[in-house]
């Protein structure tokens, strides 16, 4: 059954295909869309520069949250910014995870302190300390401001997510940059990991910015893992748009081991006639991660999945669009540890004009991969299929 329509679907009659178009969403995921406005961003090259103009014009708040935060150039230099706007009276909080940030060095870390920036620790890995864990792991990127504008994706701070031409990795990825009323659904979801994590209290935002009216045409749930009730949600909205799809579904996704139901239904959306293309990484940050995938090639290609391996630097999106009306950038993963494990976030958009500049991205990202055919990934070497059943048997634990 479809999501229960918008507040503002609901106090004005719209057309019949804009009704439509919301079929793709799916109920029980909680929460309610609203009007934003979302532009779509293209790797740190991109996103980078946005951001940083974001914090330096930042008047009242600005939370930052990672799962990867280094001490590098892109690192100091958003630890300036952030240090020169805590000393210019701005609240700011950062946020990041003790795995993924593990080599952070504490000078870093003191340097944000002693300019005024409240920082915590997500989760550290020593039994000694509060709030110590180990396998669930925040894996969030947001970055908040003035609790009115917001950059959510899948990119961390550190140089390799820079573009090749300053100095960068060149590791391509995607963000959007959303203004309007989900800003504050993301915000209340930084504010529950920043307590659990021991941060302060954050107060709240003025009713001025709590009143603030729709912006925007995009139609914009917010959706999140933060404990046993969330954590099917993503899962369930992938299979929702899935098995509504017409015509194409495209994804883009770093470390994609989707499961028996999310690959059902796959072969089922190409039974249809869908087109279904999917750009993974030719290499790999997370070895066990990339053959644990490639050991899923053989049935899915033969299921009517056409798979495109990017042949740049690592490919670190999680991007999907459908039909060119449903589409998603966030954090998540299609795999067990983003659906059950991670904490993560995600924007699902309904709207025509982005979905289908997302899908002209996508052609375009298409140029720099190589399909991969089922004949010739046939002929691999008998170790690299070893490796890949291996580590396909251990992927619960990856």
């Amino acid at each position: 059954m479809p999501l229960r329509l918008p507040r503002f679907f609901r106090k004005r009659r719209a057309p019949r295909r804009e009704l439509a178009d919301f079929a793709y969403l799916c109920s029980g995921n909680g929460g309610d869309c609203t009007l934003n406005h979302v532009t779509a961003l293209r790797a740190g090259g991109e996103a980078f520069p946005a951001m940083l103009e974001a914090i330096t014009r930042a008047q009242r708040s600005i939370e930052l949250e990672t799962y990867i935060l280094r001490a590098d150039r892109i690192g100091q230099r958003f630890q300036a910014a952030l240090c020169e706007r805590a000393r210019a009276g701005v609240a700011v909080r950062v946020l990041y995870d003790a795995v993924g940030s593990f080599t952070l060095s504490a000078k870093f870390v003191s340097e944000l302190a002693e300019a005024g920036v409240r920082v915590a620790e997500f989760r550290p890995i020593a039994p000694w300390r509060a709030r110590w864990g180990l396998n669930r792991r925040d894996h969030k990127k947001m970055l908040i401001l003035d609790g009115g504008l917001a950059f959510v994706g899948g990119l961390n701070i550190g140089d390799e997510y820079c573009a090749l031409e300053d100095g960068g990795g060149g590791w391509h990825d995607a963000v959007a940059r959303v203004e309007g009323p989900a800003v504050r659904e993301l915000a209340a979801l930084f504010a529950e990991t920043w307590r659990d994590a021991g941060g302060d209290e954050i107060p709240a935002l003025p009713e001025a910015a709590r009143a603030a009216p729709a912006s925007g045409d995009v139609a914009v749930h917010v959706l999140a893992n933060s404990g046993l009730v969330s954590r099917p949600r993503m899962r369930r909205a992938y299979l929702r748009a899935i098995r509504r799809a017409e015509k194409t579904i495209c994804i883009m996704n770093a470390y994609f081991i989707p499961d028996r139901t999310l690959r059902r239904a796959f072969a089922h959306a190409a039974q249809r006639g869908v087109s279904v293309r999917v750009i993974v990484p030719s290499r790999s940050d997370l070895h066990p991660v990339y053959y644990a995938s490639r050991h899923l090639y053989p049935r899915l290609l033969r299921s009517g999945v056409r798979i495109f391996e990017w042949q740049g630097a690592m490919m670190h999106a999680k991007l999907a669009v459908i039909d060119g009306v449903w589409s998603t950038i966030g954090s998540y993963n299609l795999d067990r540890r983003s659906f059950v494990h991670n904490l993560e976030v995600a924007l699902l958009m309904i709207d025509r004009e982005l979905g289908q500049a997302l899908e002209r991205h996508f052609a375009s990202d298409l140029e720099s991969c190589t399909e991969i055919s089922l004949a010739d990934f046939e002929r691999r070497p008998l170790w690299q299929s070893l490796l890949e059943r291996v580590w396909y048997a251990l992927r619960f634990w990856l």
